[in-house]
C-alpha cells in the first residue's frame, strides 16, 4: 500500500526561520529519509513553495482559478513524503520518525488509492 505523509506547518513560523535554522531542519529530515529510501520504502518527497503562490481550481466546467489554497486551518500543507508499507502502523512509524526531527510539524498519513510509479518506486508492488 502506498501512503502519503502530508506535512503541515504554521507557514509564518517556517518562513521566520533563518537560512541556518531551515538548513538544520532539512538536514535532519534528510537523515531520517536516508534509511527509508535505502530500504525501498521512500518514494518522492517535496517541500511545497509558499502558499501565497498556490492556486486553486474549482467550479463546474473548466473551473475558475483562484489565488491561494483557501485552507481554513492554522497549519498549511507545505510538503509530502510518498512511502510504501504493508500496514498503516508502519507508515505511522515513518511519520513519527520525521516528526522527531521536526516536532512543530503536523503529519497526516493518508493511503493513496491511485498511483503512477516514478523512478522505479512502486514498479513491482501495488
Amino acid at each position: 500500500m502506498f501512503y502519503a505523509i502530508l506535512a503541515y506547518h504554521v507557514e509564518d513560523e517556517l518562513l521566520s526561520w533563518t537560512p541556518e535554522q531551515d538548513a538544520a531542519v532539512v538536514a535532519k529530515v534528510i537523515e531520517v529519509q536516508a534509511p527509508l529510501r535505502a530500504s525501498g520504502h521512500l518514494g518522492p518527497a517535496a517541500r511545497l513553495d509558499d502558499t501565497k503562490k498556490a492556486r486553486t481550481l474549482r467550479g463546474p466546467g473548466a473551473g475558475m482559478v483562484l489565488d491561494g489554497p483557501f485552507a481554513e486551518t492554522k497549519e498549511q500543507l507545505l510538503g509530502f513524503h510518498l512511502v510504501e508499507y504493508d500496514t498503516d502502523e508502519e507508515a505511522i512509524a515513518a511519520a513519527r520518525k520525521l516528526r522527531e526531527v521536526n516536532p512543530t510539524a503536523v503529519y497526516e498519513i493518508r493511503p493513496v488509492k491511485l498511483y503512477v510509479p516514478s523512478d522505479g518506486f512502486g514498479a513491482t508492488k501495488g
